[in-house]
């Protein structure tokens, strides 16, 4: 399930947000502004209850305009829940947890599970997935995504973690079918360059 849903809803797309640490308010302000340069597929990280409620807030923004947005750093079953009562569309893990993968499917959200290593890719696929987040993508770098690529040719990958406008183009350029930001869009100097993105 996970594959062809993530497919779907990242299809089109070069840029993930992820909206983590801020308020409820200003996580839906940073989102407005996401979604106003074109970044349609945003990630509010709901680990503990003040990203929850920033989460379903977004939630509700999202739908007045026909948007989804996804759950970050959901590592347990507890937590599949939770963000599903909440109306998240996807989940999203720093690492794979197959348990995780299962219920969040189970609960109509694909899932992106973190992985840093050709066994964890592996794993993935073993689970029926076909989407990895490349985790912390700063540390991995662009060519770790263009030599996953030799053994695992139809994984796709969206680097996270240490992106922002000025090196994202270099994990595009790797094959990276996405970059996730964060800081950046707060970042004025920035912001042109991920129009551009």
């Amino acid at each position: 399930m996970s594959g062809d849903d993530l497919e779907r809803m990242f299809e089109g797309h070069r840029v993930m947000a992820i909206l983590r640490g801020l308020s409820p308010q200003e996580t839906v302000a940073v989102a407005t502004r996401a979604w106003d340069l074109g970044i349609t597929v945003v990630e509010v990280p709901a680990r503990d209850p003040q990203g929850l409620e920033a989460m379903r807030a977004t939630v509700r923004a999202g739908a007045e305009r026909g948007l989804a947005v996804g759950a970050g750093t959901v590592v347990d079953t507890e937590q599949v829940r939770a963000v599903a009562a909440a109306g998240a569309a996807f989940t999203v893990a720093p690492g794979f947890d197959p348990e995780v993968m299962a219920a969040s499917e189970a609960a109509g959200m694909p899932h992106l599970p973190g992985a840093a290593t050709p066994s964890e890719v592996q794993a993935v696929l073993r689970a029926g997935g076909r989407w990895v987040k490349a985790f912390p993508a700063s540390v991995l770098g662009p060519e770790w995504i263009r030599a996953l690529h030799g053994p695992f040719p139809d994984v796709r990958v969206v680097a996270t973690g240490g992106v922002d406008a000025r090196n994202a183009p270099d994990f595009l350029k790797a094959g990276a079918a996405l970059v996730a930001v964060g800081s950046a869009l707060s970042d004025p100097d920035q912001i042109p360059a991920l129009r551009r993105l």
